[in-house]
């Protein structure tokens, strides 16, 4: 099945849920984070979307790749985020947070093979 739109790709509805997810979670971070950390949190997991759309839309494949790597690094960004997160609120859940951004991660670095 064709792809019509960036909207049909399953990494980019990943990304999308991933996002959801970072921002329900950054609710829950004291109000001192709100231009630290969540922000940084939340930028970092909109990247991610944002790019793969980005890419859907570029015609060269090179120029293709370059916005998925982009991609995967606001991911690598998210990952590191979120280990610092943990460790200043140890008290939320992370783990669908977390298991939805490895399988970004992993469809992103299948594409840039």
């Amino acid at each position: 099945m064709a792809t019509k739109s960036f909207k049909d790709l399953i990494v980019w509805q990943k990304s999308r849920d991933l996002a959801v997810l970072i921002y329900k979670l950054t609710e829950f971070f004291p109000k001192s984070e709100l231009y630290g950390l969540t922000s940084q949190m939340r930028r970092a997991v909109v990247s991610i979307s944002s790019n793969i759309a980005e890419s859907y839309h570029r015609f060269h494949q090179k120029e293709k790749q370059q916005f998925l790597a982009i991609a995967f690094g606001s991911g690598s960004e998210l990952e590191s985020q979120i280990e610092v997160a943990k460790v200043l609120f140890p008290n939320l859940d992370y783990k669908e947070t977390e298991g939805l951004l490895l399988e970004t991660m992993k469809i992103l670095n299948n594409f840039l093979q």
